[in-house]
């Protein structure tokens, strides 16, 4: 045995040296006391960063099809009142939302921003209590109210109790409705006298659209909105007004889920209009994103870059429609966020590689300084110093 601890004492690599032949210096303990503050605060560093989660990114190519794209909105239109505003999504497969309602709230604001009214219903009053019969204004036997459609109908049997009702059968048959007050139902219920009423207040516009995941727009313009030999235009002619005020700020504006660390590059952002008419266009990189955290828990959402344009009509207001619009394309690229805490082992080497490379430097910065003292003491010894 005593052979066995011979040979394992000579594979040593840590020789002990008699405490009688060390030499303790005072700079030796300045530089202990220094390296072993820099080493500690090194070491807390590592282990605030091993106790708190990472997130890895990674770019992946998107191969998810069949999705849908959530599109989160809140805009306030100071000088536009929600009696003219509507909202309309379409894409690049042919499909279309006309004067969304779903989902969608309006908040009418005076000047200063405070709240009149909120509804979720479109544009127009509650339905009139009696309205005009079909029969010149006589209820026949057995017969309900009906009111005419003013030849917007699609079959004898459709009928239109309200203004809004005639409006909507005129914007399917893609009909502009040029005089409210020639329409019995938008003279009754006080159509134009309803939007002179809501003269100078402002609108705020808030919900969401679900819409396919492909390019498309969606955007925010007076009138409602028809198809008229394949193009897309807004009945404008029931205002009655020359220019459209199209200020707006955009409280929010996100694509899917909030996940941490997102940003909306434009939330906040405000802009006021100083032409008669024009278009506003904002053009969005939406990048898909999957972020998942600690526990797993995987989110799907967008993040999107933005440019924007400002398109005035110095020629007529029938070069642009009034609105904002915001067109938006779809990046192939996904980016992925995945949480995650750093590895014990890594860690457990950081803290070694701390702990022998503050040694390592601070003995050799020790040595330095200890030799160059000798030197410098040796010199003077001798009156060579100068």
């Amino acid at each position: 045995m005593e052979r066995l601890f011979g040979k394992l004492r000579n594979l040593d690599a840590y020789p002990k040296v008699n405490e009688d032949f060390y030499s303790k210096t005072l700079s030796g303990g300045l530089v202990t006391i220094v390296s072993s503050i820099i080493m500690f605060l090194l070491f807390i560093s590592e282990l605030r960063l091993y106790l708190h989660s990472v997130t890895e990114t990674k770019l992946v190519v998107d191969t998810s099809r069949a999705e849908t794209l959530r599109i989160n909105f809140d805009v306030i239109f100071p000088a536009l009142p929600c009696s003219m505003l509507s909202l309309d999504a379409m894409d690049i497969s042919g499909e279309e939302h006309l004067d969304v309602k779903h989902d969608i709230i309006k908040k009418r604001i005076d000047s200063h921003g405070n709240v009149i009214e909120t509804r979720q219903d479109g544009i127009g009053a509650p339905k009139i209590e009696k309205p005009l019969q079909r029969h010149g204004g006589r209820l026949e036997h057995n017969e309900t109210y009906c009111g005419s459609c003013y030849g917007a109908e699609a079959s004898d049997e459709d009928c239109c109790n309200s203004c809004e009702d005639v409006r909507e059968a005129y914007r399917k048959k893609g009909w502009g409705l040029a005089n409210p007050d020639l329409i019995d139902q938008c003279k009754r219920e006080g159509f134009l006298q309803r939007i002179k009423e809501e003269e100078g207040e402002g609108c705020n516009i808030y919900g969401f659209l679900e819409v396919n995941k492909v390019a498309g727009n969606f955007h925010f313009a007076p009138g409602k909105s028809f198809q008229q030999s394949n193009v897309h235009v807004h009945d404008l002619l029931p205002f009655q007004k020359d220019s459209f005020n199209i200020s707006h700020k955009i409280q929010s504006l996100s694509f899917g889920e909030y996940f941490p660390g997102v940003v909306n590059p434009l939330d906040g952002v405000e802009w006021v209009q100083q032409t008669p008419y024009g278009m506003y266009q904002y053009f969005l990189k939406v990048v898909p994103t999957v972020y998942t955290d600690i526990n797993g828990h995987e989110i799907q959402s967008n993040q999107f870059s933005v440019t924007e344009h400002f398109r005035s009509d110095a020629v007529g207001r029938l070069q642009a429609l009034p609105g904002v619009f915001f067109f938006y394309d779809l990046s192939p690229i996904k980016v992925t966020f995945t949480e995650g805490h750093v590895p014990f082992l890594h860690f457990l080497t950081n803290v070694c590689a701390i702990v022998g490379g503050i040694f390592t430097v601070s003995g050799i910065i020790d040595s330095f300084i200890y030799h160059g003292q000798r030197a410098i003491k040796k010199k003077m010894e001798i009156g060579k110093f100068s």
